[in-house]
């Protein structure tokens, strides 16, 4: 693994998924402008609208989604993750939360389905039942080992929320985790910050967080703020509050200094 340079990918995706791939390509067309050859797109970045509609779509939303991640790997010569769109799951009506991981010559690298769900009444008065039409997935997330870019862990948003997760995924030699995201406005503010940085300091790993931002349809109202973070917990990069891109260094020499002055893996009881 050499050091080089990833983008977190951040959004405003709404109910139309031609408009919101031709937004992706747009900001993927600017971070290989920059240099980028790691690319992150945010949870649900080829469609959010409201879950009837998805599921109405689900089939075409997955196979666009997948054509559309596999033009771009190869098109710009770049891995690419898919932050996460659905795919429907046989004989349930259901979709799996996905995400993939897509090598420069198109081929699929990982696959993840989402395992924990957003079920949660906000205080803001926004109820979400992510269950009432996804499948929570039953494997923990892989980690693919690229000699190029380092080990790649892959989560999905909430996931954020179960540390274990991650702890699996550093046991699994992770370099990098990606937290692709659709955090909501009201719950981001407080928790989305802290969250990531508490992800990448326990594990001494560096976190890319791609993010929806702003209002995507009726309520429905993202955080943003789609950042790269270091080992230490330090931002290297923040996209705001607009559709726009994250980029930072993947730096070997720190990841590796990071390790060494505070080997906390090394000293886990539990």
């Amino acid at each position: 693994m050499k050091s080089y340079l990833a983008a977190a990918i951040q959004l405003t995706s709404v109910p139309d998924i031609h408009k919101n791939l031709a937004q992706a390509e747009e900001l993927i067309d600017l971070a290989v402008r920059q240099g980028a050859q790691l690319v992150g797109l945010p949870e649900n970045f080829s469609y959010m609208g409201e879950e009837k509609d998805k599921l109405a779509q689900a089939d075409a939303i997955a196979l666009e989604s997948e054509k559309f991640l596999k033009t771009m790997a190869q098109r710009f010569q770049i891995t690419i993750l898919g932050g996460s769109f659905p795919v429907p799951v046989d004989n349930t009506g259901k979709v799996y939360n996905t995400t993939l991981l897509i090598d420069p010559n198109g081929e699929e690298l990982a696959r993840y389905y989402k395992v924990h769900l957003f079920d949660v009444d906000v205080p803001d008065g926004n109820t979400y039942r992510e269950s009432s039409t996804v499948v929570a997935g039953t494997q923990l997330p892989p980690v693919y080992c690229s000699e190029k870019l380092g080990n790649l862990g892959l989560s999905i948003c909430y996931d954020v929320r179960f540390p274990e997760l991650y702890r699996h995924l550093a046991e699994k030699g992770a370099d990098v985790m990606f937290i692709p995201a659709a955090f909501t406005a009201f719950t981001g503010k407080d928790h989305w910050q802290v969250l990531l940085q508490a992800r990448a300091i326990e594990n001494t790993a560096y976190v890319i967080a791609p993010a929806q931002t702003g209002n995507n349809y009726a309520r429905r109202l993202t955080h943003g703020h789609a950042v790269i973070i270091d080992p230490w917990g330090v931002i290297l990069a923040d996209a705001g509050e607009k559709p726009g891109i994250a980029i930072a260094q993947i730096n070997t020499t720190r990841l590796e200094q990071v390790r060494r002055q505070m080997p906390s893996l090394q000293h886990r009881v539990f």
